[in-house]
């Protein structure tokens, strides 16, 4: 792998370790806030809104101007979100700030792996930024935790600048401004990525024309015969880990009791199995392999609906990890496959903003379809059933689908899977 590469790595690593943290640390700030639970559940929707609302535009932008500049700017503006938050702008608000750097960042963040690396390391690279990404979730959970426990808040409160009332006198207060010190070091990173020879693509200087350049993008990938099988299924994936979050939560307390601190280590062993999966499939996947992976989302949907049967920790944590595992192997082939088909169709930037449309989109929609089961008097049981059948049945939709596809434009498929191929080949020479 290039010099290039790991600095990247680096940046993207603190940079979510900090968002992963901050998010712990504005839950709790809204508790001892005396805020409603809703407004708690709410934080989620907030940081996707960005990505939606701002979809048209953050992936120009990236193609724009160089990539290590725009997530610099990116991590700049988490850095005033956690600032607004701590200076009494209300979390909600303030986390939406947030949520529009993370949104800016993205397509910065994996349009440079485009650039700086030849298509037969994608699969790899993508193994190697979703294992990372992973890692920094399950440390940034508990890591936000922690800083807010009575082991290492004492220690923060005391810390006073002289000359100076910080104004920070509680534990999540002393969290976040803690966190600031992760994103300055990531921005840090951000000014040491090279400098690709792709050339960049000038701002449309309408938005109008941005958001109908936009919508074009986003039609030709789902128009395109391999580009729509690997969007609808990362869309759907990242719709239901998204949500998997709550809906772990929601289970552990009716199923085993848990109170939010013992259930949020199962969404870390559900996302040690992710990155065992990811790690797994970055190793013996191609990319012309990657629509084979399909079964597995099935399998995915109706493993789900298995949680309702578990009362036990020990069966539970292989269950979790199995479940995480799937969902890794399933993602990461996918994930490259879309990132080649999006580079070819209409470049790294636009492609990685159409996914993210797409993805965080889901995220919003079942969010508010798993609330509202909860909200009509479903038991977190048939909550978890609910959702598992739809995944299940979703996937074996868009299996159908690329067997359709394959029946009625063979050589259009096979085509768009030799060019694959011989580009996951190329540079192995």
């Amino acid at each position: 792998m290039k010099k290039g590469f790991f600095t990247i790595m680096a940046a993207q690593f603190f940079s979510s370790l900090a968002d992963n943290a901050l998010f712990v640390a504005a839950v709790e700030l809204l508790k001892s806030d005396g805020a409603p639970e809703w407004q708690r559940a709410a934080l989620v929707p907030m940081f996707a809104l960005f990505y939606v609302v701002l979809a048209p535009f953050v992936g120009a932008f990236a193609d724009a101007l160089p990539k290590g500049k725009v997530m610099f700017l990116s991590n700049s503006i988490k850095v005033v979100g956690c600032l607004l938050m701590l200076f009494g702008l209300h979390p909600l608000l303030a986390y939406a700030v947030v949520g529009l750097g993370a949104a800016a960042y993205s397509p910065a963040k994996y349009g440079i792996l485009t650039e700086l690396l030849p298509p037969s390391q994608l699969v790899k690279a993508n193994g190697w930024i979703e294992g990372l990404t992973i890692t920094s979730i399950i440390l940034g959970v508990v890591m936000g935790g922690q800083l807010m426990g009575h082991v290492i808040a004492p220690h923060l409160l005391a810390l006073d600048l002289p000359w100076m009332d910080t104004g920070i006198d509680t534990a999540p207060e002393a969290a976040i401004a803690t966190l600031i010190t992760l994103y300055v070091v990531a921005a840090v990173f951000n000014l040491r990525i090279p400098r690709t020879e792709t050339p960049l693509q000038p701002l449309a200087a309408n938005p109008v024309e941005l958001v109908r350049d936009f919508s074009r993008c986003n039609r030709r990938l789902w128009q395109d015969k391999l580009g729509q099988i690997s969007l609808a299924t990362t869309t759907l994936f990242w719709g239901v880990s998204g949500n998997l979050r709550y809906i772990v939560l929601a289970w552990a307390a009716v199923a085993l009791g848990y109170d939010t601190t013992k259930a949020s280590s199962l969404v870390g062993v559900v996302a040690i199995g992710t990155a065992v999966g990811a790690v797994i499939a970055s190793v013996k996947m191609r990319l012309d392999m990657a629509t084979r992976v399909i079964p597995m989302g099935v399998a995915m949907g109706l493993l789900v609906i298995g949680m309702n049967f578990l009362r036990d920790l020990g069966p539970t944590i292989p269950f979790m990890i199995i479940l995480g595992g799937l969902g890794g192997f399933l993602v990461v082939p996918m994930n490259a496959l879309l990132q080649h088909r999006g580079h070819n169709l209409m470049g790294a930037g636009r492609s990685i903003a159409v996914q993210n449309f797409n993805e965080q989109a889901c995220i919003l929609v079942l969010g508010f379809l798993y609330s509202a089961l909860t909200k009509s008097g479903l038991s977190a049981f048939g909550a978890i059933t609910a959702f598992g059948l739809f995944v299940a049945g979703t996937m074996a939709l868009i299996g159908l689908w690329h067997r359709r596809n394959l029946a009625t434009c063979p050589d259009e498929v096979n085509h768009l899977l030799a060019v694959a191929r011989s580009d996951g080949h190329h540079a192995h020479h």
